[in-house]
């Protein structure tokens, strides 16, 4: 019975090892998916930064129009005084604000990338980790072992003459 069982448990933690190494592979396979929708979500963030700039680009632009319009009506000189310091007051709050756009977008990206290095470490210790288990080691390792059970029961039933059959006679 204890070779029986040993046979079962050998094979057991052959496919057991088995199991876990394709357990890894496949996490591992997932990590990469999810780095490469990291790696996704930090371009996204980036292009919706310069999308943000250019409509503040353009809303800057209008406000701007129309505070020329609105002084050449009156009769104001653009270029001097304080027409031209509203008027460069309204690029340097543009550029202030783009700046901040940017900013929170790079941020942002930077975010979404430290997540997908992050990713593509945890693949690469699930790869190592997968490459380190080893079935038939495993199955070697638990055959020896019980083999030397195995081999320490039957000395000790042998010394008893448990295995002469003189047990068996005088029960029987």
């Amino acid at each position: 019975m204890q070779i029986g069982g040993l046979a079962a448990s050998t094979a057991g933690s052959y496919y057991g090892a088995s199991q876990q190494k394709i357990g890894l592979r496949s996490e591992a396979s997932i990590a990469d998916i999810n780095a490469r929708l990291a790696e996704m979500s930090a371009q996204s963030a980036l292009f919706k930064g310069e999308r943000e700039v250019g409509a503040l680009t353009m809303r800057a632009g209008q406000m701007k129009g129309s505070q020329r319009a609105a002084m050449a009506a009156n009769g104001i000189d653009l270029g001097t005084g304080s027409a031209a310091e509203v008027q460069a007051s309204t690029d340097v709050m543009k550029e202030m604000d783009a700046n901040t756009l940017i900013a929170n977008a790079v941020r942002e990206a930077w975010g979404h990338r430290t997540q997908a290095t992050n990713y593509r470490n945890e693949a690469l210790m699930k790869r190592a980790s997968a490459k380190a288990i080893k079935p038939g080691l495993t199955a070697a390792s638990t055959l020896l072992g019980g083999a030397g059970s195995v081999a320490s029961s039957w000395y000790t039933l042998n010394k008893e003459g448990a295995l002469d059959g003189t047990v068996f006679a005088l029960k029987g």
